[in-house]
């Protein structure tokens, strides 16, 4: 019954949102929509996230029909500093979108009273432990932009519609769900628009099953972690599927990620918040993760589980920045990746972050295992030190923007044996439309296969590290996994005695063809 009333909210929430979609179609671009869609559902969060909070400290209290929404901001202004404390921001009632919503249809100066409280909200936190948890979260919300609309009053029309349609979002309290409504709601809308938005969409979103995947197999054996990375955490999908499968609170010191796109990382911080993460539960940070890692996740603690799907093939410094070589991160492996794909500096700055009892599960393109230079020197280092626990090759046509069959690579830095795992998993999916997909038992079967850690014909094999060596540390499942053969196996005796019953049946045919046009030429 559970599973029926979850599939029933999803259902609704989803058919909502599409309905908001279709209501700006034409006046937005779909991409651009989607930020102030989640714009718009993040003020709506923070407001009814702080009343629902302060309503329950005082209805505990002995105030039964106590609603901070109908309070004057004098009476509120008491409870701000306690509010910036717990929750990291502090929202007047009078700038709550419950409120607002209700007055927008009539205020002339819409866009101006929403633009204030955006930045009232930014403001509570200044000088604060919170401040750059919520600094800027709303600068994609530009409700001045030409976008929506060429005058204030067009504009101020549609942001109307955008508050009436996020207000008819059935979130309710979102304790009582059975779905995380702010987080799917979130999740929907990112890939619906990534779906749409071809490479520009796969740039900020991993999909759900593939996320999942991941995470599953830095779990395998453990019930908790201290906390989780990812160092180019896009929108924070892959981080936020660890308090989906593990539980918030089996993160003990957080979530930690990294992004190098403003808009982006913008995205990931409301997306935490959406998903009930408190201010004080992550770090994400904004810049470029090889050349200006993020001083605030490096502590004396490594990280027990990191994720990442980190973008293919891009350029990068490498060995035109003489200090990079000295970089702790880089110079185990005593050469750079190459400027021009720095997929492998992103492989050995996890690895350096990665605790002697953590997993490291990175999404990689395929070149990387295969190709030689610096690219096979790295991979030299990985395989001499025991560090690739598995190599996963994945179906194509997974990811959005790219048919491109990706792989998994895995790393440990305590082995009980020194051998790698291959698994060939490209037959591993369900088809939806143009795409693959990778469906629950999908998963389920790679796992199966990773923590078995056997041999399997056509599907797995165990390789010692030394048969690597002899393969110039080629790391291609298809060197090691052979591809069972599916063709068709032809009976050669019984097709020449087919082809010569042929033969005979022709030539039977023709006599028969011949003397009929012999009667008719002699009639």
């Amino acid at each position: 019954m559970v599973d029926n009333r979850k599939e029933q909210e999803r259902a609704e929430l989803h058919r909502t949102i599409w309905g908001i979609a279709n209501d700006l179609r034409g006046s937005v671009d779909g991409w651009d929509f989607k930020q102030y869609v989640l714009g718009m559902l993040f003020y709506r969060y923070i407001s009814e996230n702080l009343t629902n909070y302060i309503n329950e400290i005082q209805r505990e209290a002995g105030e039964a029909n106590f609603d901070y929404a109908k309070l004057s901001d004098a009476e509120a202004e008491v409870a701000r500093d306690e509010m910036i404390r717990t929750k990291g921001v502090f929202v007047l009632p009078s700038e709550l979108f419950c409120n607002v919503k209700e007055r927008a249809k009539n205020d002339e100066d819409l866009n101006v009273t929403l633009d204030n409280i955006f930045r009232n909200i930014e403001n509570s936190a200044l000088g604060t432990e919170s401040e750059d948890d919520f600094k800027g979260l709303f600068d994609d919300l530009d409700v001045n932009s030409n976008k929506l609309g060429a005058t204030v009053k067009e504009r101020n029309e549609r942001l109307v519609k955008l508050l009436n349609g996020v207000d008819s979002m059935n979130l309710g309290a979102y304790k009582d769900n059975t779905i995380d409504a702010f987080g799917d709601a979130y999740e929907y809308l990112m890939g619906m628009y990534a779906s749409n938005a071809g490479k520009s969409g796969g740039e900020y979103y991993t999909p759900q099953e593939v996320s999942e995947l991941l995470t599953k197999i830095t779990l395998v054996g453990k019930t908790e972690v201290n906390k989780v990375y990812d160092p180019a955490c896009g929108s924070g999908s892959l981080l936020l599927k660890f308090a989906k499968i593990l539980g918030k609170e089996n993160v003990r010191n957080g979530f930690f990620g990294q992004e190098i796109n403003i808009t982006t990382y913008n995205l990931c911080r409301i997306n935490m918040f959406l998903h009930d993460i408190g201010y004080e539960k992550f770090d994400i940070a904004h810049g470029d993760t090889l050349k200006h890692p993020s001083s605030l996740h490096w502590d004396e603690e490594p990280f027990e589980a990191i994720v990442s799907n980190p973008p293919y093939s891009i350029k990068w410094e490498g060995d035109d920045n003489p200090l990079l070589i000295n970089d702790p991160r880089f110079s185990p492996a005593g050469v750079l990746a190459p400027k021009s794909k720095a997929d492998m500096a992103f492989i050995m700055h996890s690895l350096s972050w990665l605790a002697t009892n953590g997993t490291a599960a990175i999404v990689c393109f395929p070149g990387i295992m295969y190709r030689g230079g610096a690219e096979q020197k790295i991979r030299k280092y990985l395989i001499d030190n025991n560090f690739v626990d598995c190599v996963i090759q994945l179906p194509d046509n997974l990811f959005f923007g790219t048919s491109i069959a990706t792989c998994i690579m895995v790393l440990k830095k305590s082995k009980t044996d020194n051998s790698t795992l291959f698994i060939d998993a490209t037959k591993e999916c369900v088809k939806v439309t143009n795409n693959n997909k990778l469906s629950d038992d999908n998963i389920n079967s790679i796992l199966e296969t990773y923590t078995q850690r056997k041999d399997k014909e056509y599907i797995s094999r165990l390789v010692p590290n030394s048969e690597i060596q002899e393969q110039e540390y080629n790391l291609s499942v298809s060197t090691y996994v052979e591809q069972e053969d599916t063709r068709e196996v032809i009976d050669i005796v019984e097709l020449n005695k087919e082809i010569a019953r042929i033969v005979k049946r022709e030539d039977t045919l023709r006599i028969e063809i011949e003397k009929i046009i012999s009667e008719i030429e002699a009639g």
